[in-house]
């Protein structure tokens, strides 16, 4: 694939985020509805989500008609040898709780990767992107991760998983990390969290219990950006998950996340 050929795709991807957050501009601050749970009562999807997911779908439709899509509240459809990875609101919960930290994140794949990404947030205004093989770009300047090289001065985020179980495990571990850090932030959207270490605002970011369309622009914008990218093993019932840095934290941290027990 040419690098003219990521561009058109990520030009496709801006027009689906664009759909879906025009959706969720004109709902967020209103009484949320259609609010039900999925895999647990923490764990929620309203109709705004389905709005979105819809308006994502429709772009594709017309200008990708093709492409296989995996979107979180509409599954897996098609069958084409690239495929798009949507999740259409990033941070349901902060958006029911009209706490304005949330996203549109959009992806497309092929056998080897992630091609392009989009992360949009609505309220903010601030698009993050990249190409396999262009720089990641912040409303179209490039951005650069943060070099941190020792682990004491890094601002680290996470996320909690919904299940109680995981939440007690991870919580383990951010008591093991808290005194070996600058401090620990958790904002609630791990689309914004990859995107927000990517251009400097966090030094690292890991998190147990992701799926893919949480993070596959997020990854590709990280590790765009300069970050290490890796998959999280599952650990002692503890689920599999994503972690970025800079290559000079990776290890230290990646010992500490592993290491955490009850």
């Amino acid at each position: 694939m040419t690098a003219d050929d990521e561009r058109e795709l990520l030009t496709v991807a801006r027009e689906a985020a664009e759909a879906a957050a025009d959706e969720l501009r004109t709902r967020f601050g209103e009484r949320a509805r259609g609010v039900r749970s999925k895999s647990g009562p923490t764990d929620l999807v309203s109709d705004a989500d389905l709005a979105a997911e819809s308006a994502i779908r429709s772009v594709l439709g017309a200008r990708r008609p093709g492409d296989a899509i995996l979107g979180e509240e509409g599954g897996e459809t098609g069958e084409g040898e690239l495929r798009w990875v949507v999740d259409p609101l990033d941070g349901t919960i902060n958006y029911l709780y009209r706490i304005p930290a949330f996203a549109v994140s959009i992806a497309v794949e092929d056998r080897s990767g992630t091609v392009a990404g989009v992360v949009l947030d609505p309220i903010a205004e601030e698009r993050f992107e990249a190409t396999r093989s262009g720089e990641p770009l912040l409303n179209g300047e490039p951005i650069r991760a943060g070099r941190a090289e020792s682990l004491d001065l890094a601002m680290v985020a996470t996320g909690f998983n919904y299940d109680a179980r995981v939440r007690a495990r991870q919580a383990e571990v951010v008591r093991r990390l808290l005194p070996r850090v600058r401090d620990i932030r958790r904002v609630g959207a791990a689309a914004l969290d990859l995107c927000w270490c990517a251009c400097g605002r966090y030094d690292a970011y890991f998190e147990r219990g992701l799926n893919p369309w949480d993070v596959a622009a997020g990854s590709l914008i990280a590790s765009r950006a300069g970050l290490t990218v890796l998959d999280l093993p599952a650990a002692d019932g503890a689920p599999a998950g994503t972690l970025a840095a800079p290559a000079a934290l990776v290890d230290e941290l990646l010992g500490l996340i592993m290491s955490a027990r009850d």
